[in-house]
C-alpha cells in the first residue's frame, strides 16, 4: 500500500512539473520559443494589417504571461520584410472607431430591476537557405527596444534549427517539419530575439508592438504555425484596405465573424499605415477550438458588396408616461373602466326594479 501511494504521488508531482515547464510554442501568426524550462505564453494577439494591393503591413502586439526571460518568436513572411517598432496608439484608435452603437430600447410589462419587483430602474442587454550556403541567410539584424530582430532567408527547414540552437533556443518538435511548406514556397522569416535589457525582467504583460512590412500582390496572414498549440486559439484582425475583407476559408477554425465594417478616415498613428487616405476596415475575429485543424494560412478576399456592419448593443428601458410606468397608467385606466362599467350596470338595474 505504501508503495502504490508513493508511486501515486510521484505520478502527480511529474504530471505538475510537466505543466509547470510546458511552454506554449505557437501564437496566431507563428512560433513563440521560450528559452530552456522556462515558460511563455501568449494571452492575446491583436494586429492590424493595412494592403493596397501591392504592399502589405502588419502591426502586432502581444500579451505574454511566464517565466521566461528571453523567448523566440519566428513569423514567415512571402517576401522581403523590414522591421521596426509600431505604434501602440493605433489600437487605440481602432477600438474606438470599431465600438459598438448603443440604442434604447423601451419595453412595456416590468421587469426583475424594475417596481414593485424592486427599487431600481432599467437594464443593459449584454453586449452581445541553396546547397552550400551557410545555415541561416542573414538578411538585416537589428536592435529595436527590447527586441532584437533577425531577416533571415533559409533553403531547409534545419536552418531555422541551426540558428536558434546557436543563440541558445531548442527548436520545439514538429515546427521544422511545419515550416517546409514556406520554404518549398521561398518565403523568408523574422526571426525575434525577445530580451529585455533590463536585469532580471522577464517577458510579461504587454509588449512593444512590432510593425512588419513586405511586397505582396495578395493579402495572406500566416497562420500554419498555430498547429502547433496545445490550446485552443483565437484570432483577432484589424484589415484596412480599398473593400471589405473576408477570409477565403476557416482553415480549419470556426467561421470567422465580421465585428465591424465600414469606411474610416484614420488619423494620427493609424494614418501612416493608410498614408492619411480614406480605407475600408473590416474588424474579423475567429476561434480555433483544435488549433492541430489548422490547414494554411489565411488568404482574405474582397467581399462582394461593401456592406457596412456595426454591433449595436440595446440598453432596456421601461416605457413612461410622464415618469409614470405607462404598464400602470393601462392598469389604472383598465381598472377605471371595469368600475365605471359596474357602476353604470348597477345604477340601469336599478332603475329597472324602480321602474
Amino acid at each position: 500500500m505504501r508503495r502504490r501511494v508513493a508511486a501515486l504521488l510521484l505520478a502527480l508531482l511529474a504530471t505538475q512539473l510537466g505543466s509547470l515547464v510546458s511552454p506554449a510554442y505557437a501564437c496566431g501568426c507563428g512560433a513563440m520559443i521560450p528559452e530552456g524550462y522556462a515558460r511563455i505564453g501568449v494571452e492575446r494577439e491583436t494586429s492590424v494589417v493595412r494592403f493596397d494591393g501591392r504592399t502589405e503591413q502588419i502591426v502586432m502586439r502581444f500579451v505574454v504571461r511566464g517565466d521566461a526571460p528571453r523567448a523566440a518568436w519566428i513569423m514567415p513572411v512571402p517576401g522581403r520584410a523590414t522591421v521596426e517598432l509600431g505604434d501602440g496608439a493605433v489600437f487605440q484608435q481602432l477600438s474606438w472607431l470599431t465600438r459598438p452603437e448603443f440604442r434604447t430600447r423601451s419595453y412595456f410589462w416590468p421587469r426583475d430591476r424594475d417596481w414593485p419587483f424592486s427599487s431600481g430602474s432599467g437594464s443593459v442587454g449584454d453586449a452581445a537557405p541553396g546547397a552550400g550556403a551557410p545555415p541561416v541567410g542573414v538578411v538585416g539584424r537589428e536592435q529595436l527596444g527590447d527586441f532584437d530582430v533577425a531577416r533571415l532567408t533559409a533553403t531547409d527547414p534545419d536552418a531555422l534549427r541551426n540558428w536558434l540552437e546557436t543563440n541558445g533556443f531548442k527548436l520545439p518538435d514538429g515546427l521544422a517539419g511545419e515550416l517546409k511548406p514556406y520554404v518549398d514556397q521561398k518565403w523568408e522569416y523574422v526571426a525575434v530575439r525577445l530580451a529585455p535589457r533590463q536585469p532580471g525582467k522577464t517577458l510579461t504583460g504587454t509588449l512593444d508592438p512590432l510593425k512588419i512590412r513586405f511586397d505582396s500582390n495578395r493579402l495572406v496572414y500566416p497562420m500554419r504555425l498555430s498547429r502547433l498549440a496545445k490550446t485552443p486559439q483565437s484570432l483577432g484582425l484589424y484589415v484596412l484596405a480599398d473593400h471589405r475583407m473576408e477570409p477565403a476559408s476557416p482553415i480549419g477554425g470556426a467561421d470567422p465573424k465580421i465585428t465591424f465594417a465600414g469606411k474610416v478616415t484614420p488619423e494620427g498613428a493609424l494614418a501612416t499605415l493608410t498614408g492619411g487616405k480614406p480605407a475600408f476596415l473590416t474588424a474579423i475575429d475567429q476561434e480555433f477550438p483544435e488549433p492541430g485543424r489548422i490547414d494554411g494560412d489565411h488568404e482574405l478576399r474582397a467581399t462582394a458588396a461593401d456592406i457596412p456592419y456595426r454591433k449595436v448593443i440595446y440598453h432596456g428601458e421601461l416605457l413612461t408616461v410622464g415618469g409614470i410606468p405607462a404598464w400602470l397608467l393601462t392598469l389604472v385606466a383598465v381598472l377605471a373602466a371595469l368600475a365605471a362599467g359596474t357602476f353604470t350596470s348597477f345604477r340601469r338595474r336599478s332603475r329597472s326594479r324602480t321602474a
